[in-house]
């Protein structure tokens, strides 16, 4: 991941916003990292409406981090849905980060299409490890190309298999 890869964090918890941007930074991150309350919101980021229409302020996300039950919108699993019923936006890897263990959601999480799923720790030096495991992986994973509203962008693939 490019630092100018933008990190979308979908979080309803204020103490987990800050706890999440805190763990990034201290490991060294200086990937964009922008939060929202609720899956409305990530959605509406996703799309570019509203407050989020200005691309530059708010750059189409490299990476969807996401709670699945959250107050006041939408949930994470809209989130994933909507990335799944939109087949063109759907490059951006979105990761489920819950407290929930329940193995419904971890069920419906990877049915609706999520990257994977991964319990919020308990403490901040383990949320640190698992911060920075995942932003390596991120870091050497490629992406397709992308327009500036996380539509791909067609390859010169003509002649080659696949």
């Amino acid at each position: 991941m490019n630092i100018t890869q933008t990190i979308l964090v979908v979080e309803d918890g204020i103490s987990d916003q800050l706890l999440l941007a805190e763990a990034f930074r201290s490991n060294g991150v200086r990937n964009p990292i922008r939060v929202v309350n609720n899956g409305t919101e990530a959605i509406a980021y996703l799309e570019g409406r509203g407050k989020y229409a200005d691309r530059v302020a708010f750059p189409y996300p490299a990476f969807i981090m996401t709670d699945v039950k959250m107050a006041g919108g939408a949930y994470g699993f809209d989130v994933l849905d909507y990335l799944r019923l939109h087949p063109e936006c759907g490059v951006t890897p979105p990761v489920v980060f819950s407290a929930s263990a329940d193995k419904d959601d971890v069920q419906k999480a990877y049915v609706l299409g999520a990257s994977g799923y991964l319990q919020k720790p308990s403490t901040f030096p383990q949320l640190k490890d698992l911060l920075s495991k995942l932003h390596d992986f991120w870091m050497a994973c490629e992406l397709p190309d992308m327009d500036e509203n996380g539509k791909r962008l067609p390859t010169n693939g003509a002649g080659k298999p696949g």
